[in-house]
């Protein structure tokens, strides 16, 4: 029998939050594991497809197009993505668009196989897929703000995130191996695979989210998360649900300063970690691909860290400052990567960009799901996501061709030079530095 005191001791140890969740909620570990293990196919897809890319064509012209083939559909899909998500089930919503990723990764996979996959090929198949991550990336969002709840919110968000970067201890690194000693076909049915677990998941998602409306129902004691203030409800006009997204929005500067921030620094960032790190890798230095992998899989291990430390605290202050001082620190190791001649020292600043990066996306995600009403979150993450990603196909291509004409060295410190300016800037706002 275990003693009193040694139970008692082991119950308020701080890693002792971290079961929170899975204690506490029913549609936490579905909607956990489903997402985790799609993570690790995409993870294992954006190490292989840079690479493929570079592989046929050696242009960062070539792979900015691929990317923003990639993000227009997403970007145009997200206004209308809102809507769908906030007036019907958004577990349906999130199973329809992982069946067309699988179908998707499969095709890419044979294609792959046999080879018989273009560039050309991979532009449609890469809009194909785009649009519909910008259909479920709204709808895992308000799903989430819903299954997290006040009393689990920010364990539960440190616990995804954390598992979301050991996936990335595991998936560029095997991506990596996958391209260096097997196929890219192989690596993309991997990626089918794992749309097809997250299907599995998704089905049990939703038998425990209507088992927890019933119960709610029958016992209004249960607790379901209230909304911060009221909103309305979907129409039937996207339109009007686009501008009474953009209202909620408005009552909080932190949000749609941030919002707006980010669309112009995703152009930065984006595009060089996409981009130029792979072709720094690959093409200015002629490392082997799993070097490419493990640096990404470090900066797994840095965003696990900053994960683990904010998750042990139930409340932090002066969250804006902390917020930009992570998203600085993630630049300042970017603009200095090109000056890393090593292998070891460019992992290492990989895991500097990871730990900074995390800390602001937590604090990102907890005040979103504390300052949007639910019902009309769906509304609000695509006005996010729309955002931080209109602009990104303009950037990948403009980062590209800017590579080809000026060399990818000075191209990623003029853009990461940006990127630290911008967040100096941002941080010189009130409404920014003084939220808590």
């Amino acid at each position: 029998m275990i003693p009193s005191d040694t139970a008692e001791k082991a119950k308020s140890h701080p890693l002792s939050r971290f079961a929170a969740p899975f204690a506490k909620s029913r549609a936490f570990p579905f909607l956990w594991l489903g997402n985790l293990v799609s993570f690790l196919g995409s993870s294992v897809t954006m190490v292989i497809l840079p690479v493929l890319v570079y592989s046929l064509t050696g242009s960062t012209t070539t792979m900015g197009f691929v990317m923003a083939v990639y993000m227009l559909p997403n970007v145009i899909m997200l206004p209308v993505s809102g809507h769908i998500v906030d007036r019907y089930d958004r577990v349906k919503i999130m199973i329809t668009a992982d069946i067309a990723r699988f179908a998707i990764m499969i095709v890419i996979c044979f294609l792959s196989l046999s080879d018989m996959l273009s560039i050309p090929l991979l532009y449609i198949f890469m809009a194909f897929y785009g649009m519909f991550d910008g259909l479920f990336r709204p709808a895992y969002a308000a799903t989430q703000a819903t299954v997290f709840t006040p009393d689990i919110r920010i364990t539960a968000n440190s616990l995804t995130q954390m598992s979301l970067q050991t996936v990335r201890l595991i998936g560029p690194t095997l991506g990596g191996l996958l391209i260096t000693h097997m196929s890219a076909g192989v690596g993309f049915g991997l990626a089918a695979f794992t749309y097809l677990f997250s299907l599995v998941c998704l089905f049990y998602l939703r038998k425990a989210l209507m088992s927890g409306r019933k119960d709610t129902a029958a016992d209004a004691s249960t607790g379901l998360p209230e909304s911060p203030q009221a909103a309305a409800p979907a129409s039937a006009d996207w339109k009007a649900d686009f501008k009474e997204g953009i209202a909620v929005l408005r009552g909080h500067p932190w949000l749609w300063i941030t919002i707006l921030t980010f669309s112009f620094f995703n152009i930065c960032y984006a595009g060089v970690t996409s981009i130029l790190v792979p072709w720094l890798f690959k093409v200015h230095h002629g490392w082997a691909p799993y070097i490419y992998g493990l640096a990404v899989t470090f900066s797994g291990a840095g965003a696990i860290l900053a994960g683990l430390l904010y998750g042990l605290r139930h409340k932090w202050a002066n969250r804006g400052i902390m917020a930009y001082s992570g998203v600085l620190i993630s630049c300042i190791s970017l603009f200095l990567l090109p000056f890393a001649s090593h292998a070891a020292a460019a992992i290492a600043l990989f895991a500097i960009e990871g730990f900074g990066l995390m800390i602001f996306g937590l604090i990102w995600e907890i005040s979103l799901q504390e300052l949007v009403p639910q019902e009309a979150f769906g509304r609000v993450a695509s006005l996010d996501l729309l955002g931080s990603f209109a602009l990104l196909p303009v950037g990948y291509i403009l980062v590209g061709w800017l590579a080809d004409l000026i060399g990818g060295t000075a191209t990623i410190f003029i853009f990461t030079g940006l990127g630290i300016v911008c967040a100096a800037s941002v941080l010189c706002i009130p409404a920014i530095r003084k939220f808590q």
